[in-house]
């Protein structure tokens, strides 16, 4: 099976092509992909459905095996894949029936419209003897927002029991947000399926639309992660795009 590894600062995804006869993914396969001593090693796995001049059907798979409905870096990392392969400075990708628009830029940095999110009001679960208060968004896949300090060890404590809280039956992704300014946070993220990770974009884009959302900031907005920095922007209609690099790592071929 041949493949390419890419990363979006440090969230590496192996990009495979269900073309000549590939096999297709499965759940084992998916976590074989992503086990650093058994596979390649990484975070997920984009697995190219079907591909033509300039657009690409996607599925998206988590470490765990499980199927993602969408992921920013790991789209974004399929329109960088598909833009180089065809030579072309826009592309479109599809991913669980929606189509994302992504424009090259001179800078290398790959602007994706996300377009609307679904932003609900704050509200108070419990975890244990601990009340979490956060907002919860959809970008197409689910995410909790908590206004609380991105340190390490509470990423740890909160992450794993709020991706698994009865308020979210198909799990959640978690971030940990630091307001530093009114164009900029610190974010810590859990992902669903996958535990602590260095960047995630559809959390870049969840943190964005509960900031603004809730009045803690406004549009473009900066968001910093350990692996680095993503940018968000919110236009006056509500529609958002999400600029941010991705890195080719190698390619080659895995026999499993």
């Amino acid at each position: 099976m041949r493949f390419w590894k890419w990363h979006a600062l440090g969230n590496s995804y192996v990009v495979v092509e269900r073309a000549g006869g590939a096999v297709p993914l499965d759940p084992d396969l998916a976590r074989r992909l992503c086990d650093l001593r058994r596979g390649i090693g990484a975070d997920g796995v984009v697995e190219v459905l079907a591909a033509e001049e300039a657009r690409a059907e996607i599925a998206i798979w988590n470490p765990d095996g499980s199927p993602a409905e969408f992921s920013g870096n790991g789209t974004r990392i399929a329109a960088a894949w598909l833009a180089r392969r065809d030579g072309a400075p826009a592309v479109t990708i599809g991913v669980s029936g929606r189509d994302y628009r992504a424009t090259l830029g001179e800078d290398g940095l790959i602007a994706m419209a996300v377009g609307d999110v679904e932003v609900g009001a704050m509200e108070t679960v419990e975890l244990g003897e601990e009340r979490i208060e956060l907002t919860a968004v959809s970008v197409g896949n689910p995410h909790a927002v908590v206004r609380l300090e991105p340190r390490r060890e509470a990423l740890l404590r909160v992450g794993p029991r709020l991706e698994t809280h009865a308020r979210f039956p198909e799990r959640t992704n978690v971030q940990l947000v630091r307001v530093d300014g009114p164009n900029e946070v610190t974010v810590a993220v859990w992902e669903r399926g996958a535990g602590e990770t260095s960047s995630s974009g559809s959390s870049a884009v969840a943190v964005a639309a509960a900031a603004i959302a809730n009045g803690w900031c406004e549009s473009p907005l900066t968001v910093r992660m350990p692996g680095g920095e993503l940018r968000v922007e919110v236009d006056e209609e509500n529609r958002i795009t999400l600029v941010g690099p991705a890195e080719e790592i190698c390619e080659g071929e895995v026999r499993l």
